[in-house]
C-alpha cells in the first residue's frame, strides 16, 4: 500500500474516534451539572486539558465556563480535538482515499460532518447539548460498524483499526488522568460525598458503567481503575485496545505477534508487555498520574514509530 493511502486511512479512523471521545467527555461533565455538585465545583479547565489544547482555549475564550468549553470542544474549528475539527480532518482524509474505502464509509463521514455544522447554527444546542453529543457518539459507532461490514479486512482495514485503537487507549488514559485527584488515600474505599458520582461519571465517559456494575457491583476506585486500564475483555480498556492494536500492526507487517523488526513493532511490543505485567496496585504505588503520563508518552511513541515505519517518505540515497 502506498504510504499516502495508509496514512490517510489511519488518521481518518483516529479522527472519527477522537470526535466520539470528545463528545463523551463533554456529555458526562454536562450531565454532572444537572445531578451532581454545584456547577462552580466542576473543573471545566481540566476538561480542556484532558484533550490537550488548553493554550488555544485560553487565548480564544479566557475563563473556562460550561458554555465556553462546550463551544470550544464541540464547534470551534481552531480547537485541536474538537468535534468539528476532528470530523473535518476525518472527512478530508476520507476524501483522498475514496478509491480504497467503501462508498458507505465516505458518505457517512461526509454526512456526519455536515450535520455537525448544521447543529452549530442551532440556538438551543448550548443550553441542552445532550441530543447533539449523543448523535456524535452514535455516528462514530456506526462508522466502526460500516467499516467492519463494508471494507475488505486487508492491510487498509488494519491501518484503520490500529489508528482507532491507539486513539481510544490514549483517550481512556486521559479521562482517568483528569480524575486522578479523586483517588482517596485508601483505594479500597470511597471518600468525599460526591466520590461515587464522580467515579460513576468516569465510567460513563467510557460507556463502562453498566459493564462494570455487572462485573463488580459496588463502585470502588481501585476496581474502576483496574477495569478501565487492565480489563482483558472490555473494548475500551487500555489493555484491550493495545492488544488488539498489536494484532493489527502484525497483520500489516505479516509477521507473528512477538516478532520485532520495525520500530513500530518494537515500540508496541514493549508497551503491551509493560501494561500486561502491571496491575492496579503497581499503578497506585507508582503514582497514578506519573504512571498515566508515562503511558501516554509511550502511546504517542507508538504512533510516531508507526509513521516512521509506514508513512514517512524515504528519500533514495
Amino acid at each position: 500500500m502506498l504510504s499516502r493511502v495508509a496514512d490517510a486511512i489511519y488518521w481518518m479512523s483516529r479522527y472519527v474516534e477522537r470526535a466520539e471521545n470528545t463528545a463523551r467527555v463533554v456529555d458526562v461533565n454536562h450531565a454532572l451539572t444537572l445531578d451532581g455538585p454545584d456547577e462552580g465545583d466542576i473543573d471545566w479547565l481540566a476538561l480542556v486539558k484532558t484533550l490537550g489544547d488548553h493554550k488555544t482555549f485560553a487565548e480564544r475564550y479566557g475563563e473556562a465556563t460550561k458554555e465556553s468549553v462546550l463551544r470550544f470542544l464541540a464547534f470551534d474549528a481552531a480547537a485541536h480535538g474538537s468535534v468539528v475539527s476532528s470530523l473535518s480532518a476525518a472527512r478530508e482524509n476520507a476524501r483522498t482515499v475514496r478509491e480504497v474505502i467503501s462508498s458507505e464509509m465516505w458518505e457517512h463521514v461526509n454526512e456526519t460532518y455536515l450535520k455537525v455544522l448544521s447543529a452549530a447554527r442551532e440556538p438551543d444546542v448550548f443550553g441542552s447539548p445532550f441530543d447533539f453529543l449523543d448523535e456524535v457518539k452514535k455516528a462514530s459507532q456506526l462508522f466502526v460498524g460500516i467499516t467492519y461490514l463494508t471494507m475488505t479486512h486487508n492491510e487498509a482495514w488494519h491501518f484503520a483499526r490500529l489508528g482507532r485503537l491507539l486513539e481510544r487507549a490514549d483517550m481512556t488514559s486521559r479521562i482517568v488522568d483528569v480524575k486522578h485527584k479523586l483517588l482517596p488515600k485508601d483505594p479500597t474505599s470511597m471518600g468525599a460525598p460526591h466520590d461515587e458520582l464522580s467515579w460513576g461519571a468516569l465510567l460513563r465517559s467510557a460507556s463502562a458503567l453498566e459493564m462494570y456494575r455487572k462485573r463488580h457491583g459496588q463502585l470502588m476506585p481501585s476496581q474502576v481503575l483496574s477495569f478501565l486500564l487492565f480489563d482483558q475483555k472490555f473494548p475500551r480498556s487500555v489493555r484491550y485496545c493495545l492488544r488488539k492494536g498489536e494484532r493489527s500492526l502484525h497483520a500489516i507487517t505479516g509477521r507473528p505477534v512477538g516478532s520485532v523488526e520495525t520500530s513500530a513493532e518494537a515500540a508496541m511490543d514493549g508497551l503491551v508487555r509493560r501494561v500486561e505485567r502491571t496491575d492496579v496496585a503497581d499503578v497506585i504505588e507508582r503514582g497514578l498520574h506519573v504512571w498515566l503520563d508515562e503511558l501516554q508518552r509511550e502511546i504517542t511513541d507508538v504512533g510516531a514509530k508507526t509513521h516512521e515505519s509506514f508513512f514517512a517518505v524515504r528519500q533514495d540515497p
